[in-house]
Parts: C-alpha cells; sequence; structure tokens
C-alpha cells in the first residue's frame, strides 16, 4: 500500500455526521442562522452588553483599552468585587438559603454509603467567608495586592478561602494538591506569597495524604512565606506545626466574631484577581494572570450560553479546583450564577468504578462537566456501571480538558445520557479563562457532531490558519488562532510579560496562538486535535498523537490510548501506542496484529504504531490528564523524574512490566 502524508483527518474524523435533539428548550437553529447572528457579535459593544448584565460598584468609562496591545484592558475604569458577585447579592435575595454546594467526601461504609456530607447554603459560605477575611486581615495583615498561595484538597474551605481573598483584594495562586514540594516551592517563590494556606490531609483511593507534610518540605525553600494556615481535614491526623509561623484555622477561627463583616474591596476591572502556573512539561511554569472584570463576565455569558444554568439545576463540575477548570466552573462562575453544584473530594472508581453515577442519581444532577480522560476511563468498565443507577435527571453534558474521541463521544451521549442529553466538547485552556469554542444549548443549540468542539461562542473570532498565517482550506489541518481580544484573557505573565508575547502573539502577529493542531469543517465546526507540540515526524511526516489515538479508540476492542513518539534509527521517530481493552476483550497476539491493521486502513501505514502495548491502566494525574512523559521514559530507560501527580503508581509498574514482556517476546 502507497504511504500518503496525513495532513488531513477529513477520513478518519466523522465530518458528515450531525445527531439533532428535538425541540431542545425551543432553541434548536441550523449552522447558517448561527454564523450570521455570530457575526453580528464580534464587537466590544456586544460585551459591553455581557457585562451590564453584572452588579458593578462603577461602570466603566471605556469598554476596551487596545492601546498597547497584546495586554489589553476591559471595562476600563470599573470597579466590582468576586466575592460580592457570588455571595453578597444572594444572600440578599431568595437564594439566601439555598443550597450552593453538596460536598461528598471519599470514604464509604460497608454499604457503600458516603460517611461524610455537607450542604452549604450562600449564607452559610457568606459566614465563612466574612469570617475569613476578617481573621486575614486582623491576624495576618493580609490586604489587596498581597500574594497569597493556597494548597489544598477538594473541601469546602477551598472555594471558601478563595472567595475570602478576592474579597479583601488579594492575588491567589492555588497550586494543586498533588503537586510535589519542589513544584510548590517554584510556584510560591514565583509568585512572592508572604502566606499559605494548606490542610493537613486529605482522602485518596482509600489513603491518607499527609499534605501539610509535602507543604513542609516546600516551605524549607519559600522564604517569603512568613505564616501557614492549616485546616485540619483528618481528624487524628498530627502533623508538625512550628510554633510562630503555623496556625489551625480552627483556633484562629474562634477568635473571629461569628457575624464578622468585611465589606468588598471595590477591585479595578483589571485588578489581578489570581495567578495560575501551567504545567511545566514544556520549560519553567508560565504565571498566567486573570483579571477581574473581563473574567466574571467572560464566566457570566459562559455559564448561561454554553451550561444554560436553571435555578433548579444540580450542576457538577468533577475537575479539581487546582486547575483552571476549578477556578471558572467550581468556584467564580457557578458560585456567580446562584448554582446548587456538588463537590467530590476523592477518585472517580472508588471504591467501584460507578462512583461518579452513584453520586450523580444520589443528588439528582441535571448538569454533568468531565473530561474525555474521566470518560474513557469509566467507558473501559462497561455499560452495567452505568445502568445500575437512574441518571434520568441528565438533561445537558459537556466535556473539557482534550478532544473528546467520537467513540467515547458516543458512549456518553448514548449510555449516560441516554442519547437525549446534547454533548458539548468545550475548547479553552488556562490561558483563557473560560470556554471559547463550544455548542452552547443555553443560547441557541446547532446539530451536533460526535468529536468536535463545535462553532466559537459569540463574541470570539475562532479560526485555523495554515504554517502561512493564511486560513486553512476546509478539512485541512492547521493551528487554532483567537482573531480578536476577548474578556477573560491573560492580563500578563507574572514577572515576565515579554513572555506572554513571545508564546502566544508571536507565532502570528497580533492574534493568539493557542498552540493546538485544529481543523475547521466546511460547516465551520472546529476540530481540535491536540497540542501541536504532541506530533510525531515519521520519516518525514508529521502526525498528530491525536490522530492515532483516535483511530485506536474506535475498534470495537479499545477504551483507551496513549501513543508517543520514540526515536528511530531509520525513520528519524515512530509512534508506540498503549491500549487499555474494553471488558470482554483479553489481550493476545491476534488482536495485536488486528489493531495494526486497523491503524493502517484508518489512517494509512506510516501510522502504523511499531509496538502495541497492552496495559489495564494508563498513568494519569488525578485530574484525569495522561502522563504520556512517563511513558517516554519507561520506553527510552530514562529517570521518571517527578510522579507526585500520579494517580496510581501500579499503572507505571505495569507499562514496565508489559514493555519487559514484549520485548522478550520478539526478541528485544
Amino acid at each position: 500500500m502507497e504511504q500518503r502524508q496525513i495532513n488531513t483527518v477529513e477520513e478518519t474524523l466523522p465530518f458528515g455526521e450531525k445527531i439533532i435533539i428535538e425541540s431542545w428548550n425551543h432553541r434548536n437553529i441550523d449552522i447558517e442562522t448561527y454564523k450570521s447572528m455570530h457575526r453580528g457579535t464580534l464587537t466590544p459593544e456586544f460585551w459591553e452588553m455581557v457585562a451590564n448584565e453584572l452588579e458593578w460598584f462603577k461602570k466603566w468609562d471605556k469598554v476596551l483599552d487596545d492601546s498597547n496591545p497584546p495586554f489589553y484592558k476591559w471595562f476600563v475604569g470599573g470597579e466590582l468585587n468576586p466575592s460580592y458577585l457570588c455571595l453578597d447579592r444572594h444572600v440578599k435575595s431568595w437564594r439566601k438559603n439555598k443550597v450552593a454546594i453538596i460536598w461528598e467526601a471519599e470514604p464509604v461504609d460497608s454499604n457503600g454509603v458516603p460517611v461524610e456530607v455537607r450542604k452549604l447554603t450562600y449564607y452559610d459560605i457568606y459566614k465563612s467567608v466574612n469570617r475569613m477575611a476578617y481573621a486575614l486581615k486582623r491576624n495576618f495583615g493580609i490586604k489587596r495586592g498581597d500574594r497569597v498561595g493556597i494548597y489544598m484538597p477538594m473541601i469546602p474551605q477551598l472555594p471558601i478561602t478563595m472567595l475570602a481573598l478576592a474579597r479583601i483584594g488579594a492575588t491567589f495562586t492555588v497550586v494543586f494538591s498533588g503537586f510535589s514540594a519542589d513544584a510548590l516551592a517554584d510556584r510560591l517563590n514565583d509568585a512572592e506569597a508572604k502566606l499559605l494556606i494548606t490542610a493537613n490531609g486529605f482522602y485518596r483511593r482509600g489513603n491518607v495524604i499527609n499534605l501539610k507534610e509535602i507543604a513542609d518540605e516546600a516551605l524549607e525553600k519559600s522564604p517569603t512565606v512568613k505564616s501557614v494556615i492549616v485546616f485540619r481535614r483528618i481528624r487524628d491526623l498530627n502533623v508538625r506545626m512550628i510554633e510562630g509561623r503555623d496556625y489551625w484555622w480552627g483556633d484562629i477561627r474562634e477568635g473571629t466574631p461569628e457575624n464578622a463583616y468585611i465589606q468588598p474591596e471595590p477591585l479595578p476591572s483589571e485588578h489581578p484577581l489570581y495567578i495560575l502556573y501551567t504545567s511545566g512539561t514544556t520549560g519553567k511554569p508560565k504565571g498566567i494572570v486573570h483579571d477581574t472584570g473581563g473574567y466574571m463576565t467572560l464566566l457570566h455569558a459562559t455559564m448561561k450560553w454554553v451550561f444554560d444554568l436553571k435555578d433548579d439545576d444540580v450542576y457538577w463540575c468533577t475537575a479539581d479546583i487546582g486547575w483552571v477548570t476549578g477556578h471558572s466552573y467550581i468556584v467564580f462562575g457557578p458560585l456567580m450564577e446562584g448554582a446548587t453544584q456538588i463537590m467530590y473530594e476523592g477518585a472517580p472508581i472508588y471504591p467501584n468504578p460507578d462512583r461518579w453515577w452513584a453520586i450523580a442519581e444520589r443528588y439528582g444532577v441535571t448538569i454533568l462537566y468531565t473530561s474525555p480522560t474521566g470518560i474513557r476511563t469509566l467507558m473501559k468498565f462497561g455499560d452495567q456501571w452505568v445502568k445500575r443507577h437512574d441518571l434520568s435527571t441528565l438533561r445537558l453534558l459537556h466535556s473539557v480538558g482534550e478532544p473528546i474521541n467520537p467513540e467515547a463521544w458516543r458512549w456518553f451521549f448514548e449510555v449516560v445520557g441516554n442519547s437525549k442529553c446534547p454533548v458539548g466538547s468545550t475548547w479553552w485552556m488556562t490561558e483563557t479563562g473560560g470556554i471559547l469554542i463550544s455548542h452552547t444549548p443555553g443560547s441557541y443549540l446547532v446539530p451536533l457532531k460526535p468529536g468536535t468542539n463545535g462553532l466559537p461562542i459569540f463574541g470570539i473570532d475562532a479560526d485555523v490558519f495554515n504554517e502561512n498565517g493564511q486560513p486553512a482550506k476546509p478539512g485541512e489541518k492547521g493551528y487554532l488562532v483567537i482573531k480578536n481580544p476577548w474578556p477573560g484573557m491573560p492580563l500578563t505573565i507574572y514577572g515576565d510579560p515579554q513572555r506572554l508575547i513571545d508564546t502566544y502573539f508571536k507565532k502570528f502577529e497580533g492574534k493568539f496562538y493557542a498552540g493546538d493542531y485544529a481543523i475547521k469543517d466546511s460547516d465551520g465546526y472546529i476540530w481540535v486535535l491536540g497540542r501541536a507540540d504532541e506530533v510525531i515526524k515519521v520519516a518525514g511526516h508529521r502526525l498528530g498523537t491525536y490522530e492515532i489515538e483516535s483511530s485506536l479508540i474506535s475498534h470495537k476492542a479499545v477504551a483507551e490510548s496513549a501513543v508517543i513518539g520514540v526515536p528511530d534509527e531509520v525513520k528519524g521517530e515512530v509512534p508506540v501506542a498503549f491500549v487499555v481493552l474494553k471488558q470482554g476483550f483479553d489481550p493476545s497476539d491476534e488482536l495485536r496484529q488486528e489493531l495494526h491493521q486497523w491503524v493502517r486502513q484508518t489512517i494509512g501505514p506510516i501510522a502504523d504504531p511499531s509496538k502495541i502495548f497492552f496495559v489495564s491502566a494508563l498513568p494519569k494525574t488525578r485530574s484525569g490528564k495522561i502522563m504520556r512523559r512517563l511513558l517516554r521514559a519507561v520506553i527510552s530507560g530514562e529517570s521518571l523524574g517527578d510522579t507526585t501527580t500520579l494517580e496510581d503508581q501500579a499503572s507505571i509498574d505495569e507499562v514496565k512490566i508489559a514493555y519487559e514482556k514484549l520485548k522478550t517476546e520478539i526478541g528485544g
């Protein structure tokens, strides 16, 4: 068979397939009508209309200051406060005693019933936030402009802490609780944090994680941190407390008035709300700074347009607040809109693979927002775990974090959503602040396509460019760009503004370069194919790992796959695949050969992996992202490096065993 260069995936993605959900809230429209409406929203004046729906202390003098691109400023002269938007205005309304957060701890009893559930109303959170803000100001002298580090698990005190800091105008940086001591220290030092807020520990996969111990190690290398507040999550977990530096929150709280009140600081729209560090896989982590007014405006819009949020909904985003998804769509977005939402502490398959479905049934979840990796992880256990539970309350499903392959989309749509819920695949990133490309059933629902991200939301001018900076042809792979400024975009990179220009605005002058490969189909739908740096160059042909992974997952036996490139003396690089099979399928040489042939048929011989390894689990972070660098390290024999974010060490051990076994079978 003749080899061919892969520069389009038109033959491997179902561009032509459309699924229509009849009479979805009477908002179904055709694609061309949506595109016509969308064209009229690509102005700053459109975003001004959206911002007018928020409650500002002071209105802006100018909608967009574009005098110093790419350091755009939105709603200049305006003042507002996120804590006020998320709490005070609800407490003044009928939502005062509405449940805001239903929190479920990981541990369960012998019958699988959670041993700890808390339901917090908006008034409960309001009181807790005020008491914390009071203590931060009185006990620790925290004020507007100070930087504070947060290193906490998924417990209600985490959003309470973020809202307390936002209330007084302190800029915070949340560090994912799965990060190592070195990673924590790097971020605290870069942000020059003067205070760290953490917990003694938390539960994960049935184990107790001593978080304070990791924090202590980091603090040995973080000289700017002078004080530490510790929440007692695990009652019997004793940790080292350094006198004069470490303080139990319970002790501090006793000294605050029960009805303490701190007036929300009127913050300029361009005030830096938080710094969030991107992963350091491609260099020093970048401290993305998000403003206040533009960021809250984008979240308000997307909570309405993308999630169609209503007052009787029970909303659940399964992400960790340590990532941007949790900042935007667990803390600030849902609470600003007055939602009732779920927070879950632990692992998705603890103690069984139906934990998520049990939670959805238990609380009548209506909107579920999760990751493709999470979907594929649960998909491999079979339909029976889903069908044990009544999921009839679900009405809307969305995914986030990486491209969703069509097979996972179909399973999510047909099995979890019973073929009645719209399923979207939202595209955005830490840098964008919120969702920019997605199906938007809260405004208008166009026909769905399995695996696509959809059309750009209102106000966003997204396109796919070729290497020469020209719009790519329909079906041609290129680079995803955003051509206009938008509220919620990065204010700067903390301490290194030039890096913002070099990383995001230099490749295509004046346009935001996302770093993702994408395709725009003939209908204008955008299919994001994964990171442009996740590319294998085989004998001069550039292959995206997503294309090969999607091919493998489309086979009836495959639940998950991860593809990496490894050096090859002849071809430069060759793909290597790790495959997790669905229940009912067993590893065999015959199946391996069938998968090789499948890739050759669906993409071409050039994409056929040099080796296919069968494993029962892929190494993932606790947020569900596949750690491909660990797979590369096993194959190359290099050090694994930092594995503190690894969800399950056994997954790496199994990869090593599978690698050694296959080497033995084929003689090296």
